[in-house]
């Protein structure tokens, strides 16, 4: 190797300074010694800076927090006579950056997405909004624990029974429907039906309590005339 053919190189000059005895060539030699000793400690001490290189760790490379996404249905709504108010609790959302929460708007719908809130995201998308809003005149708002939605209605002062329109098919589903046009016994039969599967034992007892009431009253009637 080149640093120990110097070293070599070296000793021989030191042997050859050692019996030399004319001056002109133990100045000679001596400036060869100190040659090649700047030398030997230059090859040194670029080993050793090659040695520190070898022994650094690999550069840190920052972890990319992916977290899994979480889907919310959890939300509560109110309303004023601008704005359709939905409040969605999450804990520590006020603690992340502003720009990890967005909330994206179409005239019918609009999506959450919060990011990296401890190790997740979390998403929630609302459509079929019950009436049109504004896009431009929706926006959010962070609090304590909850982010707050404002959907700004693009048609004021009117009232939201329902805040989407699925919401509003599936209550009227569930209203008793009455046929003008059929037999009103049977409207009121099929009422009775529906107490009766669904209503508790008191109420059974008073509707069959009072059904028999009834039912005997216009016995009488008939037997009269």
């Amino acid at each position: 190797m080149a640093s120990e053919e110097l070293q070599k190189d070296l000793e021989e000059v030191k042997v050859l300074l050692e019996k030399a005895t004319r001056k002109r060539v133990r100045d000679a030699l001596t400036a060869e010694k100190s040659k090649i000793e700047t030398e030997v400690k230059n090859k040194k001490s670029q080993k050793k800076a090659e040695l520190l290189d070898n022994e650094k760790p690999a550069a840190m490379v920052a972890p990319i927090t992916m977290g899994y996404k979480v889907k919310s249905s959890n939300y509560g709504w109110d309303q004023s006579d601008k704005c359709v108010k939905i409040y969605t609790t999450l804990s520590g959302v006020h603690q992340v950056p502003t720009e990890n929460v967005q909330v994206h708007f179409t005239e019918r719908s609009f999506d959450l997405l919060v990011k990296n809130l401890n190790g997740k995201s979390y998403s929630m998308i609302v459509n079929n909004l019950l009436k049109p809003i504004s896009v431009e005149g929706s926006s959010k708002k962070v609090k304590t624990d909850t982010v707050l939605i404002l959907c700004r209605k693009k048609v004021g002062n009117t009232r939201w029974d329902y805040l989407t329109q699925v919401e509003k098919e599936c209550k009227e589903k569930e209203k008793p429907s009455y046929d003008t046009e059929t037999d009103p016994r049977e409207g009121l039969m099929n009422v009775l039906k529906k107490i009766d599967e669904d209503g508790d034992d008191d109420m059974k007892r008073t509707i069959n309590k009072d059904w028999v009431e009834s039912r005997e009253k216009q016995a009488k009637g008939v037997l009269r005339l």
